[in-house]
């Protein structure tokens, strides 16, 4: 009887780890990958997080321009690089990020314990590429508005990783608790 008996191998999901060595990525981008939708994962059954079927990671392989599409999607790039991408002095960069007008993705304390925000370098580039704002990344002189918001020491980008990163724990909650859950941390 136990001849005819037929088994298949059960496909399990990967772990995040295995499912970044599978696609080719480092763990932190692999991460903002899932951050940003553009990985779906999967309930882990026995209650230890979120896992990456592998029909997901088949797609994301089987996906145009991989894994160049997908390294140039998470590209996240610091003050510096940020104002290389976007054609810019890096002191015209962190006013802009400073006044909310690009949004971190990511951020991390350096060895002097000071905030390194991290910006989407994809992000930047549409954002210099678009007409509109020419006048405000090329202009002498900012804005007297914006000018008397630096003044102040308005700085924006806290504000906007918390709404980023609220958006994608409301995005990742898989029922209403966890969605109040998600909600009720920033308060």
């Amino acid at each position: 009887m136990a001849g005819n008996t037929l088994t298949r191998p059960q496909q399990l999901p990967f772990t995040p780890g295995r499912a970044a060595r599978e696609l080719g990525l480092k763990r932190n981008e692999f991460d903002l990958a899932v951050h940003l939708g553009h990985i779906r994962t999967v309930p882990d059954d026995g209650g230890g997080g979120h896992r990456v079927a592998r029909s997901e990671t088949e797609r994301v392989r089987a996906a145009d321009g991989f894994p160049e599409a997908l390294l140039k999607r998470v590209r996240a790039v610091g003050t510096t690089e940020g104002a290389e991408v976007m054609d810019i002095p890096a002191g015209r960069f962190t006013r802009l990020a400073r006044l909310g007008v690009v949004a971190p993705v990511r951020f991390y304390l350096n060895r002097y314990r000071a905030v390194v925000w991290l910006y989407l370098a994809e992000e930047l580039e549409q954002f210099a590429a678009d007409e509109q704002n020419t006048a405000l990344l090329h202009a002498r002189r900012m804005p007297e508005g914006m000018r008397a918001l630096l003044d102040e020491g308005v700085d924006l980008r806290p504000r906007n990783w918390r709404t980023r990163h609220r958006e994608f724990l409301l995005r990742s909650a898989d029922g209403p608790w966890e969605s109040a859950g998600a909600l009720a941390a920033f308060l």
